[in-house]
């Protein structure tokens, strides 16, 4: 699969889709975003500690390890100069490139050509800790026709800028699972970059519930046809968080599909101060390029308000150049209990507390039947209760 283009050099090209954005490993060549962008809008600058605008500079790192490594799976700690990094995608906007011109080391995972890996390999990133700053890189390369699922469990403190590569070979399926426990300090700014060969397979899922602040930036890339990307995440906003998923699917290449499922649940302090509220932002972009003939693509976002003091904003945006297209389609929604199924289930005599996390746990359980790691999904769903009991729900 080849290399991206950095088009650091190319800033005076007329930007004609959300895929030809300016992108570049070198920080510097980008401007400090200001709340006047798109992609920047609701994004709480102040909480940032300086991620954004180059003041934020590494007095620490992540610890990186990991279990699972059996056969047909290494793992190794690479310097900058490293010739796979960056194979996976360019930075598209300033905090990637601060994030890829600051990391001294970076983690590379691969699962070896025609590999099946039957067990997960669990990849644990603890934060350098609360007052700490940390920029850190990771890639997962899959290489053709090999088979694996790989975790990426987030835990720890501090603010964290940071960039994960997912290079999906021909004819590989991988499956990755990016789990955000963070402590209650923690700031985590991260962009994922998914490249995707011929024929690729790959079922993403991001599941956020930890951390003060987090922003994370999915952009899948499709390299050539055949490709299958399935993204699906889950986020628990409570009093005083403010999680952001931005991402970007192009289907740049012939007969590639994507499927994008992601749904929240927020819960505010319901006293009404500012510094209480639970604030969650989705925007999902699909972009269907004229050179993307059969494109089959849909996109889906829901937000469940548990209490007062809560605010989701949603924004699906689907880009056609093409009508040579299997299927194309977005929804969004973001509103209280149903009350008709609350109801439902109160009349046939079970207490209304009950019922409501019920229904919270039937609204999340589509996502978490996906995963098809039993102990993974024992613990996020236990941690879906651990929520609501911190809510009274």
């Amino acid at each position: 699969m080849a290399a991206p283009t950095d088009r650091s050099t190319d800033t005076t090209s007329p930007v004609v889709n959300k895929g030809e954005l300016f992108s570049s490993f070198d920080v510097e060549a980008f401007e400090v975003p200001s709340q006047r962008e798109e992609a920047w809008r609701f994004t709480p600058f102040r909480r940032l500690h300086g991620l954004h605008d180059g003041t934020a500079v590494a007095t620490a790192s992540t610890t990186v390890t990991a279990e699972g490594l059996g056969a047909g799976v290494r793992l190794e700690t690479v310097d900058r100069t490293d010739q796979r990094l960056g194979t996976g995608g360019v930075p598209f906007d300033r905090v990637a490139a601060q994030a890829f011109s600051s990391f001294t080391e970076a983690t590379v995972v691969t699962v070896e050509r025609e590999a099946q890996v039957a067990e997960p390999v669990v990849v644990t990133v603890t934060g350098p800790g609360e007052g700490q700053v940390a920029y850190s890189h990771i890639q997962i390369h899959a290489e053709a026709f090999s088979k694996a699922t790989v975790v990426i469990d987030q835990h720890g403190g501090g603010v964290i800028g940071e960039n994960i590569e997912f290079v999906v070979d021909d004819s590989a399926h991988l499956t990755v699972v990016n789990v955000h426990d963070w402590d209650d300090d923690a700031v985590h700014v991260a962009a994922h970059h998914i490249g995707m060969g011929r024929d690729a397979v790959l079922r993403h899922f991001a599941v956020s519930l930890g951390g003060k602040t987090v922003r994370l930036s999915p952009r899948v890339q499709y390299r050539a046809p055949g490709g299958d990307a399935e993204l699906w995440g889950l986020y628990f906003a409570d009093a005083g968080q403010h999680l952001e998923q931005r991402l970007l699917v192009d289907h740049s290449a012939p007969h590639c599909r994507s499927q994008v499922v992601y749904k929240g649940a927020l819960q505010g302090d319901p006293s009404g101060d500012k510094r209480g509220e639970a604030h969650t932002v989705w925007i999902g972009d699909v972009l269907i390029r004229p050179s993307a003939e059969g494109t089959d693509t849909y996109e889906l976002n829901r937000n469940l308000v548990l209490t007062d003091n809560a605010r989701a904003d949603s924004v699906p945006n689907l880009e056609i150049e093409t009508g040579d297209i299997v299927g194309a389609g977005h929804a969004s929604a973001t509103g209280r209990f149903d009350d008709e199924q609350l109801f439902y289930l109160q009349s046939r005599g079970i207490p209304e507390e009950q019922a409501r996390r019920l229904v919270v746990r039937g609204f999340f359980g589509e996502i978490l039947a996906k995963i098809a790691v039993p102990e993974l999904r024992e613990r996020l769903a236990a941690a879906v209760e651990a929520e609501l009991e911190s809510a009274g729900a």
